[in-house]
């Protein structure tokens, strides 16, 4: 067998980078055909896994940092293609680490391989990499491990990863322009205040005299300025002791219960919210019966990647009740967190023994329905982002100009 690395581009255009073992070039480029890609350069290569191991080991070794949600997919989906293909486990992974561009993944991957020689599984390899492949994509992998469906497990963990990141990516955008409208409001605010009020207030007092009244208004904003340009060190270390003070209350389990439950109440986030949280966990759940998990485990796994703490709560408790012998649907349709088509639709899958088919179809229905709610959401922030900037701006305009008239009728 000779070790081929290829340079070859998908259905979307993207390079692709990988290498393969195959007796001779047309074998090469039929497998890399059978990938889905069209190969571009084909090259001999001399490099086997225990070089690409040792360029591992130096590179990072137990790497702590982050890989990026897209790099994770592209991995698993080439890890499913060439197992899917026959390729052996260990040399998919040396392949797949030599020609990953992400530092972080090539030292993890590294390991993973080491682990795996060492003895371990390839799901208890991945295990020890917990800040990379989360308790889902461990137990999944295990689970196809056990059944012999490796590559089809590892294809529903790809679609799985794709579906997260397409909703985090559309939330993400969506709030770009609101934030930003945000960011601007806060600094025209704090600029008007320091530079612009002061020397207002000074031409007032010149034209009207000291015994000048100025309408209520107008004095409020000269007071708010006159704090802050006085106070500016004040008012820094409460906004930053405020925003710091707020995200590290989050992160407790009070902290985070309580956010969690505004936002399931708060009119036009909670149609978010919840519909994201039904998503994940029929996604999850779904994928997770389909590979063979257990119902217990499902319900163990999918609540902890729900994240909302209340959906979470709910799901530990429906996996007890679930052990004292009640149906799964029934519990859901009882809990009125859940929308009652997730309860039915759960009773259908119970009946016909398809969970994980009929699950699915919920997820799809729940992620094209948080599409929806996200577009609608930033539709109402924007305007609602625009009216709160005009208002400050006028609130300030008004404060000068009706003094500046007052004035001016006395004058005359």
């Amino acid at each position: 067998m000779t070790s081929f690395s290829y340079v070859a581009t998908d259905d979307k255009q993207n390079v692709v980078k990988g290498s393969l073992d195959q007796p001779d070039k047309s074998s090469a480029i039929a497998a890399i055909n059978k990938l889905g890609l069209r190969p571009i350069s084909l090259k001999e290569s001399n490099t086997v896994a225990n070089v690409a191991k040792f360029n591992l080991t130096i590179g990072g070794g137990n790497a702590k940092g982050k890989v990026k949600s897209a790099k994770l997919v592209i991995f698993t989906r080439q890890l499913s293609a060439m197992v899917g293909a026959g390729v052996p486990l260990l040399r998919a992974l040396s392949s797949l680490a030599q020609h990953t561009d992400s530092k972080t993944l090539s030292a993890v991957i590294g390991d993973v391989i080491t682990g795996i020689e060492s003895g371990s599984t390839f799901a208890d390899a991945l295990g020890k990499h917990s800040n990379v492949f989360d308790e889902i994509y461990v137990n999944m992998v295990r689970a196809g491990e056990t059944a012999g469906i490796l590559d089809d497990i590892l294809k529903r963990l790809a679609i799985q990863q794709e579906k997260n990141a397409t909703i985090k990516k559309k939330i993400k955008s969506a709030m770009i322009y609101p934030i930003t409208l945000m960011i601007v409001t806060v600094i025209a605010f704090f600029g008007l205040m320091l530079f612009v009020v002061p020397q207002l207030g000074k031409i007032l007092a010149d034209i009207g005299g000291e015994d000048a009244k100025l309408p209520g208004i107008t004095l409020f904003m000269l007071a708010i300025s006159n704090f802050i340009t006085t106070n500016w060190y004040i008012v820094i270390i409460v906004l930053v002791g405020g925003i710091f003070g707020w995200v590290q209350f989050v992160k407790t389990a009070i902290g985070r219960h309580f956010w969690d439950t505004v936002l399931i109440n708060l009119p036009g986030i909670k149609t978010v919210a919840i519909k994201m949280s039904i998503a994940r966990f029929t996604r999850t759940f779904s994928a997770l019966m389909g590979a063979g998990v257990s119902v217990l485990e499902c319900l163990r796994v999918s609540s902890k990647s729900v994240g909302n703490v209340l959906y979470q709560e709910a799901l530990e408790s429906a996996a007890v009740e679930v052990k004292n012998g009640r149906q799964l649907s029934a519990i859901i349709m009882q809990n009125k967190i859940f929308p009652s088509i997730v309860g039915q639709m759960l009773a259908v899958g119970e009946e016909t023994g398809q969970t994980d088919t009929v699950l699915v179809k919920v997820a799809d229905f729940y992620e094209e329905e948080v599409d929806v709610a996200v577009s609608g959401l930033s539709s109402i922030i924007e305007p609602v982002m625009i009216v709160i900037m005009g208002g400050a701006v006028g609130l300030i305009a008004a404060s000068v100009m009706l003094p500046i008239a007052s004035l001016t009728q006395n004058i005359q």
